[in-house]
């Protein structure tokens, strides 16, 4: 099986387990359940996933993605409020194929379920390495590092909070062009002092 297969087969396995988790809890759902559900054998779970909670992180993986690929992309010269005005589109919007209310929904199951959360911010954690990487390169090798880390946890933080709320008001909202441009303003200006000097 190609790599390829493998991430689509994962994603397969996390919509699967976020349709039980958000329909029975995280308690009552077992992993057998996830795999019959997903079509394949216990073996194959476990082979993906360490434990069944960490099954929502290909999802929650696609909440980050987006920012992380816009971020890299940022060009020299530009502020990084305008670039994410013209460039970001969550993997919320037509494009992320068919995740939005699965993403949105793991997201929201987060805040009711520790474990759901443990994985959630730890997958939140790793992307800071993406961050200060990019606002290092950005400094161009004059900024602190502690400094730079500072400010990529705090873009992080942004993102996290931003989310949440987009999560939030999708809820009540749905999945609309209006919440989208709002999210990505919001985001634009939260971001503007954590970047400002850099």
């Amino acid at each position: 099986m190609s790599d390829r297969q493998r991430q689509r087969q994962r994603l397969d396995i996390s919509r699967h387990a976020v349709r039980l988790f958000a329909a029975q809890g995280v308690a009552a759902t077992s992993g057998e359940q996830i795999a019959r559900a997903a079509g394949v054998s216990e073996r194959t779970l476990w082979r993906y996933f360490p434990g069944k909670e960490s099954c929502v992180e290909p999802l929650l993986t696609e909440s980050v993605a987006a920012f992380r690929a816009v971020l890299r992309a940022w060009p020299p010269g530009v502020d990084l409020t305008e670039h994410l005005r013209a460039a970001y589109r969550p993997a919320l919007d037509s494009s992320s194929g068919g995740d939005a209310e699965a993403v949105l929904t793991v997201i929201r199951l987060t805040h009711g379920e520790p474990a759901l959360r443990a994985v959630y911010l730890v997958l939140r954690e790793r992307a800071e390495d993406t961050f200060a990487e990019v606002l290092a390169e950005r400094a161009g090798g004059k900024a602190d590092p502690l400094d730079v880390r500072m400010r990529a946890a705090a873009m992080s933080a942004v993102l996290k909070v931003a989310t949440d709320d987009l999560a939030r008001a999708v809820a009540g909202e749905g999945v609309t062009p209006e919440v989208l441009r709002r999210h990505r303003e919001q985001l634009a200006d939260a971001l503007s002092p954590v970047t400002r000097g850099l």
